[in-house]
């Protein structure tokens, strides 16, 4: 990540690691030397037989080392960092599912949101992103300062003991600088909500942690890089989702959530609260959302699907519109002419209430298939921009239809493959959608609901058929263009683990979660499957499998760390592995292999790897791992001392990882956090293209 957006995390850091780890290249991006001195220890090498052995917690891993390396080879050699870098591209994917208040527009034209780590500002007239990633785990929640140029922005406890911590980060949304940490150490679980002063021009802010009593905190942010914590007291022992300050009361905060909205008074330091009187018959379950009428007047949207009114400097209803939303009102914007927009997060309707709360009889609807309404803002014009359930980006207004800006999957992404010939990519996930994306012009360009969880795909070496392993079992062969159903077959009741083509397109070999690897026989057109064996003998389930150039042979690796090689024409297991030492792969995915020696960490469980992918031009290995994070190596990276370049951005684990057919990107793919990112390959000719 670049230098320059990180100052404090860059100062944190260098007392955190040894200097000898850290370097920066000549377009500043930050990496990391990455290798595993003290893994020297259990590592040894026997020239005579020509195997290396390790050890996967407590496991001995034998591998054996390729003829034409036995000489050459030695444990203290050091597989030096590759010359090409990654850089963010493009983040598909936003976070509406449980998040709110988190999607504005800029002066700059360009949106500000957030998927996983990433701040993401999109201009959509001109398709670019920028991305701020000073972040190390999820972001809950963002503010946008009076000033329209900073943005503060909060994360949830992540994996770093320091950094990791929950923060708050402002940062200048031009140069996507950090001015101010806030919060390291003194947050308990996640930063769910934030507001800066309005009245003031800005000078405070306001936060909301996750922790059981729901604490508000005050912060003059900008006194030093850590900023100064005025006071803070316990908000409510029920959830809290929203504070905003008020934007003519300079000494007024206003909290809403569960069973209550507060209105607190900031006075001599401290904050003192009286919770706002509800007729008792119409108390609503949740406060879902705030907003200020122009004369100050409070305006909340809740649970029962009523819009109240607040009198200015009040804690009583002024004035109540019963049954404004079928369900419950989860956004609400009041416009620069003073016109009120609600969204229901039920009905999936916008509706448009003049200055007086009457209804205009203008209505829009968003698409069934995008979830309801989680967000409102203003975009340019009259466009409104809309955060929806189901984690999409919609346009539109009350004249135009909405259509999608960005969309994304809502539940956990394990399935990655690239396309053999084309910029394109297809992503699955255990919400049962099967998506293809155009890397170039960044746009989905089809969407399937399989009707079932999806845990690991593949698409033939003609690029004419995709290969679909479900969670239950059952696969299916699918055409690429009309994604009609060519092939459906079970194999057993668990997850298909992987689902792998052979080179020819042939065969397909399935990797179980039931410990076996299924083959069958294809026909040219892939509308017949013919079981022909199954491969027995792992004690654990099929993590990968890759296939030999010339289809003879298979490895596979399993979750207790084995590595087995197989032969695909009997189903039998090859006992003797040195025989295939000097076989050459058509992919290198197994993370257990010789060419991946140098992936694993110094204490590693087996786990923390999740998967690894070969550049097709044999130069580069990109893994993904249990830390959110991307890393960069040399290929092969078969000696223990490896060094690499690491990449955040994901706040889950990193599932899957693959190189587009050209080798000029990179797509990841994290597991809960939902987020697709795509990177551009930086390498001596392109990296100051930028």
């Amino acid at each position: 990540m670049p230098c320059k957006q990180n100052p404090v995390h860059l100062k944190l850091l260098l007392v955190l690691l040894k200097p000898e780890w850290l370097y920066t290249d000549e377009i500043g991006i930050l990496g990391f030397k990455y290798y595993n001195m003290d893994r020297l220890r259990d590592a040894s090498f026997n020239e005579e037989d020509g195997y290396i052995k390790f050890y996967l917690r407590g496991r001995p891993i034998v591998l054996y080392v390729p003829s034409h390396l036995i000489e050459s080879y030695s444990l203290s050699t050091v597989t030096p960092g590759p010359q090409s870098r990654l850089k963010l591209e493009w983040a598909y994917g936003y976070r509406g599912k449980d998040c709110r208040s988190n999607l504005y527009l800029l002066p700059t034209g360009e949106i500000v949101y957030f998927i996983a780590a990433v701040v993401v500002l999109y201009n959509v007239e001109e398709q670019t992103q920028r991305h701020y990633l000073g972040h190390t785990d999820d972001v809950k929640c963002l503010c946008i300062h009076p000033n329209k140029l900073l943005i503060a922005t909060g994360q949830t406890a992540g994996h770093d003991k320091m950094e990791g911590k929950p923060h708050i980060r402002i940062w200048n949304s031009v140069s996507l600088s950090t001015l101010h940490v806030l919060g390291l150490g003194e947050f308990e679980r996640s930063i769910t909500a934030i507001s800066f002063s309005k009245a003031d021009g800005g000078g405070l802010l306001a936060a909301i942690d996750e922790a059981n009593d729901h604490v508000l905190s005050l912060w003059e942010w900008q006194k030093g890089e850590t900023g100064h914590k005025i006071t803070e007291t316990k908000c409510s022992a029920d959830t809290v989702i929203g504070v905003d300050f008020h934007p003519m009361d300079r000494h007024t905060v206003v909290t809403c959530g569960k069973n209550h909205i507060a209105f607190w008074n900031i006075e001599g330091g401290t904050l003192s609260r009286r919770l706002g009187i509800f007729e008792s018959r119409d108390k609503p379950k949740y406060v879902t959302c705030i907003a200020f009428a122009d004369n100050g007047d409070v305006i909340s949207g809740d649970s029962n699907g009523n819009i109240l009114v607040w009198g200015r400097g009040t804690n009583t209803i002024l004035k109540s519109i019963k049954n404004a939303h079928e369900g419950a009102v989860f956004s609400l914007l009041v416009l620069k002419d003073g016109h009120v927009v609600s969204g229901g997060g039920k009905d999936g309707q916008l509706t448009l209430w003049d200055p007086s709360y009457r209804r205009t009889g203008y209505t829009a609807e968003v698409p069934e298939q995008y979830g309801n309404c989680r967000t409102i803002a203003e975009g340019k014009g009259s466009q409104l921009l809309v955060g929806t359930t189901k984690n999409a980006i919609l346009a539109g207004s009350f004249e135009l239809p909405f259509s999608v800006i960005m969309s994304g999957h809502i539940e956990e992404l394990w399935a990655l493959v690239s396309h053999p010939t084309e910029p394109q990519f297809v992503t699955g996930a255990f919400d049962g959608t099967i998506t293809m994306w155009d890397s170039m012009s960044k746009t989905v360009v089809w969407t399937l609901d399989n009707g079932e969880p999806v845990q690991s795909l593949d698409i033939s070496p003609d690029g004419s058929s995709v290969a679909v392993g479900t969670t239950t079992g059952k696969w299916q062969l699918l055409d690429m263009y009309t994604r009609e159903e060519l092939v459906q077959h079970t194999d057993g009741s668990e997850p298909i683990q992987v689902i792998r083509f052979s080179p020819d397109g042939k065969t397909l070999a399935i990797g179980s979660r039931d410990n076996h690897i299924y083959l069958y026989q294809l026909n040219d057109d892939y509308k017949k499957a013919n079981r022909v064996g199954r491969c027995t003998g792992h004690s654990s389930f099929i993590t990968q499998l890759d296939w030999s150039e010339d289809g003879s042979a298979i490895r596979s690796n399993s979750g207790d760390h084995d590595v087995l090689f197989w032969n695909p024409n009997t189903c039998r297991q090859i006992l003797q592995p040195s025989q295939l030492k000097d076989v050459q792969w058509a992919t290198d995915t197994c993370r257990i292999s010789f060419n991946s020696v140098g992936i694993w960490p110094e204490g590693a469980d087996g786990t923390d790897i999740n998967n690894c992918a070969r550049s097709h031009d044999g130069s580069l290995l990109v893994t993904g791992d249990d830390f959110g994070t991307v890393r960069l190596y040399q290929f092969p990276a078969s000696n223990i001392k490896s060094i690499g370049h690491i990449y955040g951005g994901h706040s889950s684990h990193v599932t899957n990882v693959a190189f587009m057919h050209e080798d000029n990107r990179v797509i990841s793919i994290g597991g809960k956090d939902m987020s697709v990112l795509q990177w551009k390959v930086l390498n001596q000719k392109n990296r100051f293209d930028d």
